[in-house]
Order: C-alpha cells, then structure tokens, then sequence
C-alpha cells in the first residue's frame, strides 16, 4: 500500500483519491508516522444504525408519558391531571 505525506497528499490530491476510486487505497503519513489510510467507499459496506435492536428490547406503549407525574411535581410542584 502507497503510502504519502501529508504535503504530498496535498500537493496531488486529485491524482490519489482517482486511485482510492479506482480501488487502491493509500495512506496519509506525517513525518513518516502513518496517520490515516485512504480507501474506496463501498456502499454494500456501510452499515445503519436504525433498527439496530429491533426485537431485543421491548418499549412500553407509554413510553412518552413515563415518570410524567413525577416531573410535574418536580417542576411545577402540582400533579395536573389530563
């Protein structure tokens, strides 16, 4: 795997992220040390987030009015009921 400095990453950007695109990744050193390496996006590898615990964990109906009594009072220091 190339790899470049950060000067040398700057200087020829262009050129290196139409390599990461055509499927050679490369990393991004500073001084020599290796910082970051570069690679093509794969869409078919990302992964989402939403749904992630979707029939591990069960939310009660009344998710939204939980513990609603005990704010009030903490807030307003009346109990109002609907």
């Amino acid at each position: 795997m190339q790899q470049v400095n950060i000067h040398a990453a700057k200087t020829h950007l262009s050129a290196l992220l139409e390599k990461a695109a055509a499927g050679e990744s490369f990393i991004i050193a500073k001084a020599g040390k290796p910082l970051v390496t570069v690679r093509p996006y794969d869409p078919d590898n990302s992964t989402s987030r939403v749904g992630f615990l979707k029939g591990l964990i069960k939310v009660p109906v009344d998710f939204d009015h939980l513990g609603q009594e005990e704010i009030t009072v903490m807030f307003e220091g009346a109990v109002i009921k609907p």
